[in-house]
């Protein structure tokens, strides 16, 4: 009630098209389509299109439209995401590519995205084809990016910062640009909500780097040390690197060059003697006043508030 209150009659309705648009004739496929609908987890992305929607005016039925597609987006670059980590589960539920096999996984996410295009299509104005598209194509390239940069260990935090805003921020701040732009809001507030959704996806994502640490397995749904087991330079380990002395340094590059399996554990020791940790979390405790004060010329309503419920969350979830 209180990340989603103002806007939950609308969800639902996202949540019932969404299970519209993931119909087959083909009975074989109706499984795996009503798994992939399991895998979206907390709906965030369509609630902050409804949300910023409301924050300027009434909502519409384009405005469910548009949460469905951006929910099938997101779905299915995370079916690819599994993919490409080699995961077992997601939120305590089994990936496609686990309970199915890679093939499924691949073909699924291009159906989602395919659909969610279809969707979009069915709009009287183009602006959300063209926005979505374009958010999508930043979405792939920057987990393009992360992919050709595994085990490359001299990412510095500027490159970080420009892959996580095009693989995780950018599907936020298009949603939230959306949302206001179909409620007929002007340039300034879908920009004001834009920079909101781009600093809530940064935030969320260095929350999920210090989870991979430093979280624990029961309560994030997936298996600790993913990220180091499979080469990506992350926020803390990027400042471990940073500031490590240069004795230290070279021990650290073993480790991370060592076997995958016990990077976690072997790393630990050098990013508890480090500011890593704190490092990371004031990093995305600023990135969540970033959103909250980019709510600051929006009018106040039930709808600003839990966005900035959200931009809490973002960071607050586990730490």
């Amino acid at each position: 009630m209180r990340l989603y209150g103002p806007i939950l009659e609308p969800l639902a309705k996202v949540e019932h098209r969404l299970n519209q648009e993931l119909q087959s004739p083909y009975e074989s496929l109706i499984p795996v389509l009503r798994h992939g609908t399991q895998l979206g987890g907390k709906r965030l992305r369509p609630a902050m299109l409804l949300l910023a929607g409301a924050a300027v005016a009434e909502l519409t039925d384009e405005h469910v439209v548009l949460g469905t597609v951006i929910e099938m987006v997101h779905t299915a670059t995370l079916i690819h995401d599994d993919v490409l980590d080699e995961a077992d589960t997601r939120r305590h539920v089994p990936t496609i590519n686990a309970r199915w096999n890679e093939h499924t996984s691949i073909l699924l996410g291009d159906y989602l995205f395919a659909q969610s295009f279809r969707l979009a299509a069915t709009l009287p104005s183009t602006q959300a084809c063209r926005w979505i598209g374009e958010a999508s194509r930043l979405v792939c390239e920057g987990e393009l990016r992360q992919v050709l940069q595994r085990d490359v260990i001299e990412i510095d935090e500027e490159t970080y910062f420009d892959m996580i805003r095009g693989k995780t921020a950018e599907l936020c701040r298009a949603a939230c640009q959306l949302g206001a732009k179909f409620s007929g809001g002007n340039d300034a507030s879908v920009d004001a909500l834009g920079t909101y959704g781009n600093a809530v996806g940064i935030a969320f994502q260095i929350a999920d780097d210090y989870l991979d640490l430093w979280g624990e397995d029961d309560t994030i749904g997936k298996t600790l040390g993913t990220d180091i087991a499979q080469g990506k330079m992350t926020l803390p380990i990027i400042r471990l690197m940073e500031t490590a002395s240069n004795s230290n340094r070279a021990g650290i590059v073993r480790i991370l060059r060592g076997p995958a399996g016990e990077r976690l554990e072997r790393i630990r020791p050098f990013l508890e003697q480090s500011d890593a940790r704190q490092y990371t979390r004031c990093i995305a405790e600023r990135y969540r006043r970033s959103a909250i004060d980019a709510l600051a010329g929006v009018r106040d309503s039930a709808a600003k508030v839990s966005l900035a419920a959200i931009a809490d969350f973002s960071v607050d979830r586990r730490f």
